[in-house]
């Protein structure tokens, strides 16, 4: 990190990258339950939502991880992250847009990306 990247900005960046997490992985549930059940999206939607979700929640755990665990990370390859969470979030969110009940989660995942420009605009 940078001199201009404070601990309260990777800080912050981390807790929204959690909040990220826990609303795909909880989309990814309700899709999962939802497909088990009689559901007129059909489970081709219903499969998608599940596996975005799951893949969004991964990536942002992977990001946190990354940035809280390497101390001496070099900043191009936080920025190779930054760009794969930014991308995986906003992926996810155009997903969960055609779901019902899912906006909430759509809404989280935009959010994370824009924290990702956010952060990565720190580094230098």
């Amino acid at each position: 990190m940078t001199s201009t990247t404070s601990e309260q900005e990777l800080f912050r960046f981390l807790e929204d990258r959690f909040a990220c997490a826990q609303s795909c992985a909880e989309c990814a549930r309700a899709g999962a339950l939802r497909a088990s059940l009689v559901d007129p999206d059909g489970p081709k939607e219903q499969e998608l939502v599940r596996r975005k979700g799951v893949l969004c929640a991964e990536v942002c755990d992977a990001t946190c991880r990354m940035l809280s665990e390497q101390s001496g990370l070099d900043e191009a390859g936080m920025r190779v992250q930054l760009e794969w969470c930014r991308d995986v979030c906003l992926e996810c969110a155009d997903v969960f847009d055609d779901h019902p009940g899912a906006q909430g989660s759509a809404k989280s995942c935009r959010e994370c990306a824009q924290a990702c420009m956010d952060f990565m605009a720190t580094l230098r």
